[in-house]
């Protein structure tokens, strides 16, 4: 397999390479991450099943969409394909460090120039690709409240129905969602998709970074809902975002909405009390 990817790299990049070390590192939650380098150049590599390579299409796509907007620095994707039983994916190696207070808000003000980037086709996205490892479905819509009520928290339920999830308003809110979305006028912006804290950092030399994408075109707010999800990120990048592209009256109603999705994502990949704080999110939602 390495044999294959070597070739590989060497194809696209038209300088022969011929790794001397694999080193584990992370991948994220659902691939094996690899450093490989032949002592000069360093990629990183990442695998899976060969079921799971359009998963690797997908990402590569929305990088290299995210690369052509000149905003905020994303892993270039080098190749990706399948070997054997593995998929694989190479990437740009970048050495992350730490950023400070001027790294978050150069963050902040990059991905706010990166959601200026808009389609003409509506909201989603040309090919679907995942959430975590859930299917992501990016059907172009032309209405957002529709994409938004279909294809992302519909979906969602659909999917959690068949793991014995129990949300008894769900009907109650889907219904609703007209209501809340369509106060204000949506473009549909380039979004990262699954931006928490574990997909964006700083590089060693301070400049931000986003990975691990599930890219469309949709709500910019659901990439800053995001951000607050997980513990929130430091208070230097919302303020540089809101310099670029300040935020609209009622996205702290919204966000809730918007981070439903991922919550009932997590009860599909993990279960556990993800069911209850779906819930919860629910009533709240209903209640504004």
């Amino acid at each position: 397999m390495w044999t294959e990817i070597d070739t590989h790299i060497s194809q696209v990049t038209g300088k022969k390479f011929q790794n001397e070390q694999q080193r584990s590192v992370g991948g994220g939650c659902i691939n094996q991450g690899y450093a490989v380098s032949n002592g000069e150049l360093t990629y990183f590599v990442k695998l899976n099943q060969a079921s799971q390579v359009a998963m690797f299409e997908a990402e590569a796509l929305g990088l290299k969409q995210m690369v052509e907007t000149h905003s905020i620095r994303v892993p270039k994707p080098i190749c990706w394909g399948t070997s054997g039983n593995s998929s694989y994916i190479v990437l740009e190696w970048l050495d992350m460090g730490g950023g400070n207070n001027q790294s978050w808000t150069e963050m902040g003000r990059k991905l706010a120039a990166m959601h200026k980037a808009t389609s003409q086709k509506g909201f989603g996205w040309d090919v679907n690709n995942t959430i975590g490892s859930t299917p992501q479905i990016n059907t172009w819509t032309t209405d957002w409240a529709e994409f938004y009520a279909k294809h992302r928290l519909g979906y969602q339920f659909q999917l959690a129905r068949r793991r014995g999830g129990n949300f008894p308003k769900q009907d109650e809110l889907l219904q609703v969602i007209p209501d809340l979305l369509t106060e204000r006028q949506i473009q549909p912006s380039l979004v990262h998709g699954d931006l928490w804290g574990g997909n964006a950092g700083c590089t060693a030399s301070g400049e931000p970074v986003i990975f691990d994408p599930a890219t469309y075109f949709g709500d910019r707010e659901v990439d800053i809902a995001m951000t607050e999800l997980f513990g929130g990120f430091p208070a230097a990048f919302y303020k540089g975002y809101n310099e670029v592209f300040p935020l609209d009256a009622g996205y702290e109603r919204r966000k809730i909405l918007y981070n439903l999705y991922h919550i009932v994502n997590h009860f599909n990949l993990f279960g556990g009390g993800y069911g209850s704080q779906a819930n919860r999110m629910i009533d709240q939602i209903l209640q504004n």
